[in-house]
């Protein structure tokens, strides 16, 4: 679902590197509005299991693979507003330090999954609260998040013979289907941990939270021994071709330095983790801290030193 560099024509990216900043930013703010002092530690808990899951890329077809995208997932225990900020947290990690998914095109990807894809996903979960609202929000999530990286693909001129993207449309639409499943199995695993999770999801349990962060570990260092290794289904369109000068530390999830390959992985999984979990913490720390400041009370007209009591 990342697109990388080397896909996007000059115009589409540096469009959308300068629309999503904007629009971050309304989300920011309007994320204020509703964070809660006890709520930022599930926003790094949460970022760092999505960062875990997305590591695992399960096969949706011959020679092809998917991973969760969790924008659902992140908007019904977030709200969409954070779950936006906490996804775009996850996207610039994964660029800047793992070189999954474009620098430049960075603009594109926030876009894509956590503006579109996060309030796509939220839609039918909102109007429905209920089990088909949860898989269909997962469905919706991905098959929208899809649609515009093709568009954007289109415009740049790749070229989309009608065969492979026939194949690829279907390996994103079966991608969608096992998006919603795993989606609504999480919500159900979470809510027997903690059924006032559902219900107010601003007041985790402890013992949730220790929980989803385990099995965001056990993601990172177990479940990339099953990972599908095959290209997801932006990748089978065109080979990506990435700047001669971007090194990322992390590049392709490996630890350099580590013998062991499935130690390189796993090391770098778990720096991944503690990355993620404290960029959404700090995250969600600046919000919450500049939504506690008192906004000024100055009337139009009148000076604020005006009826303030005279000393002596």
């Amino acid at each position: 679902m990342h697109i990388p560099d080397g896909f996007l024509s000059t115009p589409v990216w540096a469009a959308f590197d300068a629309g999503a900043a904007p629009a971050v930013g309304i989300l920011a703010r309007r994320a204020q509005r509703d964070i809660e002092e006890r709520s930022i530690p599930l926003m790094g808990v949460m970022g760092a299991f999505i960062f875990a899951a997305q590591m695992i890329n399960f096969p949706v077809g011959p020679g092809t693979s998917g991973h969760l995208v969790g924008g659902t997932l992140l908007a019904i225990a977030l709200g969409p507003s954070a779950a936006a900020i906490v996804m775009t947290a996850i996207l610039a990690i994964q660029a800047l330090v793992f070189q999954d998914g474009g620098i430049l095109a960075l603009g594109a990807n926030v876009f894509n999954m956590a503006i579109v894809g996060v309030l796509a996903g939220y839609l039918p979960y909102r109007l429905l609260r209920n089990s088909a609202g949860i898989f269909l929000g997962g469905l919706a999530s991905v098959l929208a998040s899809a649609g515009f990286a093709l568009a954007e693909l289109s415009m740049s001129g790749i070229p989309f013979p009608p065969r492979i993207l026939t194949v690829t449309l279907t390996f994103f639409f079966v991608g969608a289907i096992l998006e919603g499943a795993i989606t609504l199995a999480a919500v159900r695993a979470i809510g027997r941990l903690n059924p006032s999770w559902v219900r107010n999801t601003n007041q985790p349990a402890g013992r949730t939270l220790v929980v989803i962060g385990a099995a965001a570990l056990i993601l990172a260092v177990a479940g990339i021994l099953v990972a599908s290794t095959h290209p997801d289904g932006i990748e089978i369109l065109a080979p990506a071709h990435s700047p001669a000068w971007l090194h990322a530390p992390l590049a392709d999830y490996q630890a350099h330095g580590v013998e062991s390959p499935y130690l390189r992985k796993a090391a770098a999984g778990v720096a991944g983790l503690i990355l993620i979990y404290a960029a959404c913490l700090a995250a969600g720390r600046s919000m919450r801290q500049r939504s506690a400041r008192p906004a000024p009370c100055v009337s139009a007209g009148v000076n604020p030193d005006q009826h303030a009591p005279r000393s002596g």
